[in-house]
């Protein structure tokens, strides 16, 4: 078996390391252009990826021998699915590599919004003892409601596990619901919950959910925790709806303008006006897009992808 893996970024070194015991043959390029890759893919069998540019037609179209893509990560978004499977190539995603760290991260933000940690650090640190003004909530007696209750979903609800609260799940898919999370309608989680996390990936379906119209379906005020894609949600909405008192609250792992150049994000004449409000509210967790960023998901999401690379030749 000689299968030639071409690896375009880089992950942690037990994917190359069992991969090549297995017999499989590695080589990487993690610099070249997608033109400069495709001129050469036809000579591979696999390929491994992370985010680095598109899989589109035209790269699969010169792809020839190409037997399957991985992707260290979650999603496949960037991945011309329907057209790879077309051409019978294998797609492999590690979302249970991540979903712990995620979870932890959701569970994180809103212990950090509820208790206003950050503001109130900033202002000890500022010279400013304030109590009364960093009166908190507590996340028990609340309803919390899981939307996409898939591999991250399922491991948040599993966090909460230990707290006295309600937790609701919405998903397209039916009896996805277990003993963590009661699955209900749209129309029955957006009269209950209290704090709405996002973990859904981003699809034609979930571009934008996140809107005006969305946002006012609720019957509550309540907090939104987003650790999915930034593009599910509008942010101007979001937004308004956080002036309005509609939103109480937002914990925001990833952003709409992510793949702007953030080298001139906070250049003012280039920083959307929303991004702005974001930037300067209290009651705001921003992070970089790192909720399944940590240590152990880094080793764990290359540990899952050997496995299933090795499953798919090896049984």
């Amino acid at each position: 078996m000689d299968i030639k893996i071409l690896h375009i970024d880089s992950n942690h070194s037990l994917l190359w390391d069992q991969l090549q015991n297995a017999g499989f043959i590695n080589h990487s390029d993690f610099t070249s252009s997608k033109e400069e890759i495709e001129v050469k893919i036809q000579d591979y069998q696999g390929i491994v990826i992370r985010s680095r540019f598109k899989i589109d037609k035209a790269f699969l179209d010169k792809a020839t021998n190409l037997q399957f893509i991985a992707r260290v990560g979650a999603g496949l978004e960037s991945i011309d699915c329907e057209y790879a499977i077309s051409k019978n190539i294998t797609l492999i995603a590690a979302p249970e590599g991540n979903r712990n760290a995620v979870a932890e991260h959701t569970l994180g933000m809103i212990l950090s919004l509820f208790n206003k940690l950050n503001e109130a650090d900033s202002e000890i640190r500022s010279g400013h003892w304030n109590r009364e003004s960093n009166r908190g909530h507590e996340l028990d007696g609340k309803t919390v409601g899981i939307i996409g209750y898939g591999n991250m979903g399922k491991s948040f609800a599993k966090k909460l596990r230990g707290f006295d609260a309600e937790v609701l799940c919405y998903d397209i898919q039916e009896n996805v619901g277990d003993s963590n999370a009661k699955q209900v309608s749209l129309a029955e989680f957006q009269k209950k919950v209290d704090v709405v996390s996002l973990h859904i990936p981003w699809t034609p379906e979930t571009d934008k959910m996140v809107d005006a119209d969305f946002i006012n379906g609720f019957a509550k005020p309540f907090w939104i925790i987003n650790t999915s894609r930034g593009k599910n949600i509008v942010t101007a909405d979001l937004v308004a709806a956080m002036k309005s008192g509609k939103i109480l609250g937002a914990g925001l792992d990833v952003l709409e303008y992510e793949k702007l150049s953030f080298e001139t994000l906070f250049q003012d004449k280039n920083t959307p006006e929303a991004f702005q409000y974001l930037l300067k509210a209290k009651n705001v967790i921003l992070t970089p897009h790192i909720a399944g960023w940590t240590f152990e998901s880094h080793e764990r999401l290359a540990q899952v992808i050997v496995d299933k690379i090795k499953a798919k030749y090896f049984g």
